[in-house]
C-alpha cells in the first residue's frame, strides 16, 4: 500500500513485578482487624482483672537471646528467620513471646517488682515449613509471672485461662484447661534411660512426638517414638529410634488418665515409681489439684491429663493446654475436636541463662489467630461483621466547590461521625458503588439546586436497598423514579439527620 508500512504487532508490555504473597504469611481485611482487636479487648480484661500488666518487648532480638529451645531445631536458622547487623551481630525475629520476656526482667531485674506480673501481645516468626492452618506470622497473646517459685502460680494461670475462655463466649462444657507435668515426664525419660545430656536431641523429638497424640493419635506417635512416620504428602519425619518397651513405657504416660484427678495421680505414681524426679512431678500435680478444687474449678473446666507436653524444651514443671472439646469437619468430612488454642508453663531456668541464678516463672499464650477461627465456628458474636460499619461519604457533584465538601465532612467529623469526601474522578454512579464497596451507611448529596437552596440530600444505603428489593415488581421507569430512602434536609441539620440514619442502623 502506498504510503504505509507493514508493522508487526507490539508484544504487551511486562506488567513489572509479579504480586504475591510468601508462603506462610496472610494479609488481614478490615473486619478480621475488627474482630480481632474486640477479642483481645475481652482477653485484656481478664489480663487485668488478675492483674496482670501490659509490657512490649521489640519483634528482633539477639539470637542468642533466643536460646536453642525451638520446636523444629532441624530447620535452617534452627527455625527462626535471623540475620547480621553491621556489627556482624546475629539477630532474629521473636518465635515467641516468652524468650523475650525472659530477656527484659534478666536486662532490669533490680527494678522489676517480683513476682513481676505481665501480658503482652504482637507476632511472633517461625522459619518453619507452612501449610494449611500453618503460618509463619502469627499473633500470641501472653500472661506470665515471674518469680513465683510455687506451683500456686500455675493453678492461677490455669484458672485465669478458663476465665478468659468463657469470656470470649467459649461456653463452660465446650473447654477444658488440662495439666501435667514435665518433671513427670523426666521421671519417665529417666525410667527409659535417655536422662543425660547425651541423649537430649532424642528427648526433644520425644517431646515434640507426644505433644502430636491429639492430631495422630497413639499409632502416629508410636511411628515417631520409633524408627518415623511418612505423612499424608510423602514426607518422612525421623523418629526418636526407641525400642519396643521404651514406646510401651512412653505411651503408658500419656494413657495414664482415670476417672479423676486423684486415680490419674495414682496411675501416674506407678508410670514413675523409682525416679525421685518423677514422683516430685506428681506431687506438685496433686498440689495443683488442691488449689483448684479449692477454687471451684475442678468441674471440668481444669484437669490433671498426662497427654500434655508441650513441644518447647525449656519447660520444667508444670505444662498446660486449653482445649476446645466440641466437634468441627476436619478434612475427610468426619467430625474431629477443634482442638488446642493456648497453652504454656513453668520455664524456671530460661532468665537463669542470663543471670546465672534460678529465678522461678510460669505462663500461658493463646493463639489469636486460632481462636478467632473458633468463635467464628461457634458464632461468637466478638468475631461478627456487625460492628465493621464504613464511613459516611460524602458525594462530589460539583468539583468547583470541593472546598464547601470539604466543609461538609468536617462538620460531621467535628461530630464524632465517622465520614469521608470521596477522592476520586468518577461520576455519581460510581461515587455509589464505591460507597456500597466501603460499607457506607448512607451518602451526602448535594447538587447546585441544593447548594442553591440551602439543603443536603441524605440516602440511606441500607434502607434503600432493602426497598429496592421490594419496589423490583415496578416497572422501569416507575422503579427510575423512585428515590429510595432518600431525603432532604436543610444544610444546617445535617448532623442530625446523619445521626438519625445511623441510630436507625444500630437499633
Amino acid at each position: 500500500m502506498s504510503g504505509s508500512q507493514n508493522h508487526k504487532p507490539q508484544k504487551p508490555q511486562s506488567p513489572g513485578l509479579l504480586a504475591r504473597q510468601p508462603r506462610g504469611f496472610a494479609d488481614r481485611g478490615p473486619a478480621d482487624i475488627a474482630a480481632t482487636e474486640r477479642m483481645l479487648a475481652h482477653i485484656r480484661e481478664v489480663y487485668t482483672l488478675y492483674g496482670f500488666d501490659a509490657l512490649e518487648t521489640p519483634f528482633i532480638e539477639y539470637t542468642d537471646a533466643l536460646g536453642k529451645f525451638l520446636p523444629d531445631q532441624d530447620r535452617p536458622n534452627e527455625g527462626v528467620f535471623s540475620f547480621q547487623d553491621d556489627d556482624e551481630q546475629w539477630l532474629s525475629l521473636r518465635y515467641d513471646l516468652t524468650a523475650p520476656l525472659a530477656r527484659h526482667v534478666a536486662e532490669n531485674y533490680d527494678t522489676l517488682p517480683k513476682p513481676f506480673r505481665s501480658y503482652r501481645a504482637g507476632w511472633v516468626f517461625r522459619n518453619e515449613k507452612p501449610g494449611p492452618g500453618r503460618f509463619r506470622q502469627f499473633m500470641q497473646f501472653d500472661a506470665d509471672t515471674v518469680g513465683a517459685p510455687s506451683v500456686s502460680a500455675d493453678a492461677e494461670i490455669c484458672m485465669m485461662a478458663a476465665d478468659t475462655l468463657e469470656k470470649v463466649g467459649i461456653a463452660r462444657g465446650d473447654y477444658a484447661v488440662k495439666i501435667n507435668n514435665r518433671k513427670v515426664l523426666d521421671g519417665v525419660l529417666e525410667a527409659i534411660g535417655l536422662s543425660d545430656d547425651a541423649h537430649a536431641a532424642r528427648r526433644l523429638v520425644v517431646l515434640r512426638a507426644i505433644d502430636k497424640l491429639d492430631r495422630l493419635g497413639a499409632e502416629g506417635v508410636a511411628l515417631l517414638l520409633g524408627e518415623g512416620r511418612k505423612d499424608e504428602s510423602g514426607d518422612f519425619t525421623k523418629g526418636a529410634g526407641l525400642d519396643a518397651d521404651q514406646i510401651a513405657r512412653v505411651l503408658a504416660f500419656t494413657q495414664a488418665r482415670g476417672t479423676d484427678a486423684a486415680s490419674t495421680l495414682a496411675n501416674l505414681e506407678k508410670v514413675v515409681e523409682g525416679s525421685a524426679r518423677g514422683i516430685e512431678g506428681v506431687a506438685e500435680l496433686r498440689e495443683i489439684a488442691a488449689l483448684v478444687a479449692a477454687a471451684g474449678y475442678d468441674d471440668g473446666r481444669v484437669q490433671i491429663d498426662p497427654a500434655v507436653v508441650r513441644g518447647l524444651e525449656y519447660y520444667t514443671g508444670p505444662v498446660y493446654e486449653a482445649e476446645l472439646t466440641f466437634t468441627i469437619a476436619g478434612d475427610d468430612g468426619q467430625p474431629v475436636r477443634f482442638g488446642s488454642v493456648a497453652g504454656g508453663g513453668r520455664y524456671d531456668g530460661l532468665v537463669a541463662r542470663f543471670r546465672g541464678e534460678a529465678v522461678p516463672a510460669t505462663g500461658f499464650s493463646i493463639g489469636v489467630s486460632r481462636l478467632l477461627a473458633a468463635l467464628k465456628i461457634i458464632d461468637s458474636p466478638i468475631a461478627r461483621d456487625t460492628d465493621h460499619v464504613g464511613p459516611v461519604v460524602v458525594l462530589v457533584l460539583d468539583r468547583g466547590e470541593i472546598a464547601h465538601y470539604h466543609g461538609l465532612v468536617s462538620r460531621l467529623r467535628g461530630a464524632g461521625i465517622r465520614a469521608e469526601l470521596y477522592l476520586g474522578g468518577a461520576g455519581m454512579r460510581a461515587q455509589m458503588k464505591y460507597a456500597d464497596r466501603r460499607n457506607s451507611p448512607c451518602v451526602v448529596i448535594q447538587g447546585s439546586d441544593e447548594r442553591a437552596q440551602g439543603t443536603v440530600q441524605i440516602k440511606d444505603l441500607v434502607a434503600g436497598a432493602e426497598q429496592a428489593d421490594a419496589a423490583r415488581e415496578l416497572d422501569n421507569a416507575a422503579y427510575k423514579a423512585q428515590r429510595l430512602a432518600q431525603f432532604s434536609v436543610p444544610e444546617a441539620d445535617l448532623v442530625e439527620a446523619v445521626r438519625g440514619v445511623l441510630g436507625a442502623r444500630q437499633g
